[in-house]
């Protein structure tokens, strides 16, 4: 196959619905109350008559309407009753995570760490689904990421901070494992050394779905949070890295541990320092691990 073919999709729709009708679908009080209860019924699929008084609809016509419309589309039809197909699935998420219909307002609250620059307390700020982890003295960023309001329900500000660094984490893995977090499509990890993004200038790992164009930037170490012989050499020093926040380590957040090898391909070094001993990480533009060393700290006498 030559430079200039591409190979063809693996899926094709003939009954695909456009995105305008498909939201006017849903559109509907009574279909989302429908949705939510095949959502949160504890056996599916749910008979016809099981499923109209688990929504409280009296009128027997206009409950089939309704139903009607979701079938196919986020409702699938068995012989046993209905079920949730993943769209249906998908909308019910959307609307718990108060994506859609919750504007919250955060108090900033203080976080676990202080600042890799200043040494200033670190203090979470939430704004827009977005929550950033900042330096409270020099107001320099320590990473904001998208958290999504339902994630704030019933938890303490400690229990946030928390479930922030695991979901910054989940999103990163993905990402430089070619997987967008929102769409599944398609993700490329390009490493761009100027501009700036949300943790400033500097060496970064730029991630960009080529199907939604969702865009994730990051320090280049941050993708080593969970390689087997970076987890293996903090373990080795008493540290849980599983447990430790993002935004305290200093390779994840800044690239002054950074060092670039080349960049026609890209090949860059990590260094890592705890008790007197560097762990050394080179990885490729595509943020894959080359090779690992340990070695003692060498000091300058």
């Amino acid at each position: 196959m030559s430079e200039t073919e591409q190979e063809p999709s693996i899926t094709e729709c003939s009954d695909c619905v456009a995105p305008a009708e498909a939201f006017s679908i849903v559109a509907n009080e009574t279909r989302l109350s429908i949705l939510e209860a095949l959502w949160r019924a504890e056996e599916r699929p749910v008979r016809f008559s099981r499923l109209r008084e688990a929504v409280g609809m009296r009128d027997s016509a206009q409950f089939n309407y309704h139903l009607g419309k979701l079938t196919d589309q986020f409702v699938v039809r068995t012989d046993e009753g209905y079920d949730l197909r993943h769209a249906g699935t998908k909308v019910v998420q959307a609307v718990l995570a108060g994506s859609f219909n919750e504007h919250p307002h955060v108090d900033p609250f203080p976080v676990e760490g202080t600042c890799l620059w200043c040494s200033g307390d670190l203090e979470a700020r939430y704004d827009d689904e977005m929550l950033a982890v900042v330096c409270t003295d020099c107001d320099r960023r320590h990473g904001r990421y998208s958290f999504p309001p339902g994630g704030l329900n019933d938890r303490t500000t400690e229990e946030v901070a928390r479930a922030f660094d695991q979901r910054v984490r989940h999103l990163h893995c993905l990402a430089a494992d070619g997987v967008c977090p929102e769409c599944s499509g398609r993700m490329e990890t390009l490493l761009v050394s100027e501009g700036d993004c949300c943790l400033g200038d500097g060496l970064r790992a730029d991630h960009v779905c080529r199907q939604c164009n969702h865009r994730l930037c990051s320090a280049v170490g941050l993708r080593l949070l969970d390689q087997s012989d970076v987890v293996a050499f903090h373990r080795d020093h008493g540290v849980d890295l599983g447990s430790t926040p993002y935004w305290t380590l200093d390779w994840c957040v800044s690239d002054d541990s950074v060092t670039v090898l080349d960049t026609d391909p890209w090949r860059v070094e990590v260094a890592i320092e705890l008790g007197g001993e560097t762990l050394r990480v080179t990885m490729d533009g595509d943020l894959a691990v080359c090779e690992t060393t340990r070695e003692e700290v060498r000091r300058d006498t």
